[in-house]
């Protein structure tokens, strides 16, 4: 049962996650049209694309961020933050993070993060790189998410010169196993890091599945329970490429440009990057997108809960499912060419919804799903 203490203490929350998740063959003899192994899979949005093609037919326009495309899109980020913040836009989430997180920390820092965090499991060492040595130090919580405690925990552990200074929290937001952190749990977490003088860095891949999970202002999530600095991502939302750097502490913001050209994510073109977050902003399409891919997993959830022999890891709260299917099941979908993540060690398999993931694509894998389990 999703949250039993069976499913917390299920590998793919321990070693196995840190492991990480191996590809599923590409010989499959028929391929679906969707998938369900990332919401990476997905393609643009229809709105994000129109803009994309706006900016491409609206002639010449100032390189290296200077348009009026990259202008429009800061302003309306502001905007919706209700905030005067300082943004930034790269190619990826890993360079969001990374180039984040070195702002905020001297190489002899510490970044205190879950020990499911994507920065620790997923990004190659790249926060340690970018900030020349900072180290991460995780620490366990239930539902993959980091908690006062276990906080305090690390920052009181040692204050020796000879141990890397604490100086950051970094929370992912949604989880990497789907959860969602709340209001309250987030203010919970700024008001021990403000007590210790440490920085609040939140890794929004899926920042728009939380807030369309929680139903609150996405300004309730960030700045005005703590945070700093929010990673946007929009890449799994229904952009082509790129995430936004959204500096809610402007001073932190210092220098910030300097490190995006250094580390080769400024754009020349970067109209091209900025713009489709337009056609995402205008009419709450994010939060549209967001909400549709939470309903599919929500739905997913439903349609497996009932299958005798496959049990949901957690309960889901964002655009991520996490189920156990038994390994004949799992092989025999991946053969009939379903894609998803199967955990190393574990028959943990992680379905990823995206937003224009179909209803139809939804029934059709659990009704293969409860075939297979039923012909053992």
């Amino acid at each position: 049962m999703a949250g039993s203490p069976a499913a917390r203490d299920h590998p793919l929350t321990r070693a196995s996650f840190k492991q990480g998740h191996q590809r599923d063959p590409m010989t499959a003899p028929t391929d679906p049209i969707q998938h369900f192994a990332s919401d990476n899979y997905a393609g643009i949005c229809p709105e994000a694309l129109q803009a994309l093609i706006q900016a491409n037919t609206s002639g010449h326009e100032p390189a290296y961020g200077d348009d009026s495309w990259t202008a429009q899109v800061c302003d309306r980020i502001r905007d919706l933050f209700q905030t005067d913040c300082e943004v930034f836009f790269v190619f990826n989430g890993t360079a969001a993070n990374s180039l984040a997180l070195a702002s905020l920390c001297q190489s002899y820092h510490s970044v205190i993060c879950h020990e499911l965090a994507h920065i620790e499991t997923d990004e190659c060492g790249g926060p340690e790189f970018f900030s020349g040595g900072s180290k991460l130090l995780t620490a366990k919580g239930e539902n993959g998410k980091l908690t006062p405690d276990a906080i305090e925990e690390l920052v009181t552990k040692r204050a020796d010169i000879h141990y890397p200074k604490p100086k950051v929290v970094a929370l992912t937001q949604a989880t990497e196993i789907g959860t969602v952190y709340t209001v309250e749990e987030i203010r919970a977490i700024a008001a021990i890091a403000k007590r210790r003088h440490l920085k609040i860095h939140m890794d929004g891949a899926r920042f728009a599945n939380a807030v369309a999970t929680l139903n609150v202002h996405p300004s309730e999530i960030t700045w005005r329970a703590g945070v700093d600095v929010l990673c946007f991502g929009g890449t799994k939302n229904g952009l082509p490429v790129g995430e936004a750097v959204v500096f809610f502490d402007k001073a932190l913001a210092a220098d910030f440009a300097y490190r995006l050209k250094q580390a080769g994510q400024l754009a020349s073109k970067m109209r091209f990057i900025s713009a489709p977050w337009l056609g995402l902003l205008d009419n709450g399409v994010w939060l549209r997108n967001a909400r549709h891919a939470n309903a599919m997993a929500s739905l997913m959830a439903e349609r497996l809960a009932g299958i005798p022999g496959v049990s949901l890891l957690f309960k889901p709260e964002s655009n991520a499912v996490f189920a156990e299917l038994p390994a004949h099941v799992a092989s025999a979908l991946r053969a009939k060419g379903w894609r998803f993540y199967q955990f190393i060690g574990s028959g943990g398999c992680r379905l990823m919804c995206a937003w224009d993931t179909e209803r139809e694509t939804v029934e059709r894998f659990a009704a293969e799903v409860r075939a297979l389990c039923a012909s053992t």
